[in-house]
């Protein structure tokens, strides 16, 4: 069996790994990082293009960041937090830019105006009542509110093509974001390559995982891509579990005492999806609407413009579904494999509790494509069946943790780092976190098990250099806000003028 030492391991080349491993060699070149990747190639499960919807998460047309109190009055805390979150993620990819470990932003990062778009008297007031409140902060100064008919076809032309006549609204920020997690991180693996002490291995399995007396951890590794099979054993100070919905059964191989209790709930993702040339360069939007009732938070349907590949296609969905499986590649035998002593009752208690959206997700499983084109009719009322197909996009895992309180479980839509009590380990659990919180997760874990070295004056000068908002809240900090907006935007091209 082959052995070799390294700094830091890094399970799964997906958007979370090569950005952890990104800004590690950025704050300290001499680090040595393995990535470890079960399939052939890096990027093909939750970063792939086509296995997400691509939103720079900023709250500007997510509905569901801005709930409605019972005095009529809208909540933006919520908005704000992910705003500024986003623009750490922005403030990073902006600093790549600059230093050319990533290309001309519209290979990965594209400017689409984000939308909210209601009708109906009720939801109209709601959107005033937003917009009103969002736009005292200068995040959202920028942001537009009509209920003009006309001015809503410059805005979405094909949205408002053949609509009844009816109470509308919508807001509109025009330098919103389409993102290729897929593409931004090839780039910085790409990157990672060129550095002495990186390696990627591929086709390769982590079927171990135990930490020694030393305090190191013993990864042992199965190759899949030589002719006979290999195994190799590779010792690291500290890992990284970024293997989307494999996480789990990663972490619960680790044995560490804060692992216990937690399991999964998969949820499955699909989109209709229109490449016809003369319907794309019709619509150049993210479009979001309000979710269903009884639908889960992610499931709130939008029409969107992608740019993947050099490919502009229309996607709109998501339709929510269950699969055994968690990872798309899967097993159908993932989620009984994840069964565990500690984490039955958990399990068995969030079922019990949401039946209800069980049910939901099994008839999204077998609504049949009519009832799906039916739904995108209410937001493009002239679509032609044909135009459209559907595509089975990414599996996420939602979490199931032991609650403390009830001795049963909880069901939580979101993402969750567990660490080793060392913070030797950590692990990212959850649904993909996009891109509100792809970053800021980053350098929370940079923060939690590289306390040390982030104190020294080289890490604190680095990082500051990637990120100049760090430890300032951008929130209250109005002044530094709108430098790094003007910054960002400019950079990465995001406003049109």
């Amino acid at each position: 069996m082959d052995q070799n030492e390294v700094d830091i391991v890094l399970i799964g080349a997906g958007a979370m790994s090569a950005t952890l491993g990104s800004m590690l060699n950025q704050l300290d070149p001499s680090l040595s990082i393995t990535i470890v990747e079960s399939l052939e190639k890096p990027l093909q499960e939750s970063s792939d293009g086509w296995n997400n919807a691509g939103t720079g998460h900023a709250a500007y047309c997510e509905l569901n960041y801005t709930p409605q109190c019972d005095d009529g009055s809208v909540d933006v805390r919520k908005a704000y937090g992910i705003n500024a979150r986003y623009e750490v993620s922005l403030q990073y990819w902006s600093y790549l830019v600059k230093q050319s470990v990533l290309p001309e932003p519209h290979n990965f990062i594209n400017p689409v105006p984000h939308i909210s778009f209601v009708w109906g008297a009720k939801n109209v007031a709601f959107l005033r009542k937003r917009h009103q409140a969002l736009i005292d902060h200068p995040m959202f100064a920028e942001m537009e509110f009509s209920d003009n008919p006309e001015v809503l076809r410059e805005w979405m032309p094909l949205v408002m093509q053949g609509r009844e006549p009816q109470q509308v609204a919508a807001t509109r920020v025009a330098h919103g974001s389409d993102v290729d997690f897929g593409a931004v991180s090839r780039y910085m693996l790409n990157y990672l390559e060129t550095q002495g002490k990186f390696n990627l291995l591929l086709h390769s399995a982590v079927v171990g995982l135990t930490q020694g007396a030393d305090k190191y951890w013993n990864i042992q590794i199965k190759d899949h891509s030589a002719k006979k099979l290999k195994c190799r054993n590779i010792k690291a100070k500290f890992v990284f579990i970024g293997a989307g919905g494999a996480a789990l059964s990663l972490l619960q191989k680790s044995g560490i005492e804060n692992a216990k209790g937690y399991g999964g709930f998969p949820v499955s993702g699909q989109f209709l999806v229109c490449k016809n040339p003369l319907i794309v360069k019709q619509h150049l939007a993210k479009v979001y609407g309000k979710a269903s009732v009884g639908a889960p938070p992610m499931s709130v349907p939008h029409l969107d413009t992608r740019f993947i590949g050099g490919e502009t296609a229309l996607l709109f969905g998501p339709f929510a579904g269950f699969s055994p499986k968690f990872l798309k590649r899967g097993s159908v035998f993932d989620l009984l494999r994840s069964l565990r002593f500690n984490n039955i009752i958990p399990i068995a208690s969030v079922g019990v509790k949401n039946l209800g959206l069980l049910r939901y997700l099994l008839k999204e499983t077998f609504q049949s494509t009519q009832a799906r084109l039916k739904v995108l009719k209410n937001y493009y009322p002239q679509a032609i069946d044909d135009d459209w197909s559907l595509h089975v996009a990414g599996q996420r895992v939602q979490i199931i943790k032991r609650d403390a309180e009830t001795g049963g479980g909880k069901l939580q839509f979101g993402t969750e780092v567990v660490y080793a009590g060392d913070n030797s380990l950590a692990t990212l659990l959850g649904a993909s976190p996009g891109a509100s919180l792809l970053v800021p997760i980053i350098l929370e874990i940079i923060e939690t098990c590289f306390a040390d070295r982030l104190k020294t004056t080289v890490w604190q000068q680095n990082i500051r250099r990637m990120i100049p908002s760090y430890g300032i809240s951008i929130v209250s900090n109005q002044d530094l806000f709108m430098s790094i907006r003007e910054d960002t935007l400019k950079t990465l091209k995001l406003r049109s003028d």
